[in-house]
């Protein structure tokens, strides 16, 4: 089974930039299948980590970025891949 973990986080206005970077710099204790790093207006990141395992597994995740970047807590999400049947 493949699941997706998502980590959103918001910059503190105008911190959007050093927030890409931050998340960009942040290595995880094992690798995943996949990383994908999107930013989308209000100065958003999106960090998106594929991994093969169950739903519940223990997993590694991005940390919550310190107060000086971060406008609000970080959103994260849990998906597993469904088939296309």
């Amino acid at each position: 089974m493949t699941v997706a973990l998502m980590w959103e986080a918001r910059a503190v206005d105008g911190r959007g930039g050093e927030l890409l970077a931050w998340a960009r710099a942040q290595e995880l204790p094992r690798a995943p299948l996949r990383r994908e790093t999107f930013r989308a207006p209000q100065d958003r990141v999106l960090v998106i980590t594929w991994w093969d395992a169950g739903l519940d597994a223990e997993l590694p995740e991005l940390p919550e970025p310190g107060p000086e970047l971060a406008g609000r807590a970080v959103h994260r999400w849990r998906f597993e891949s469904v088939d296309s049947d």
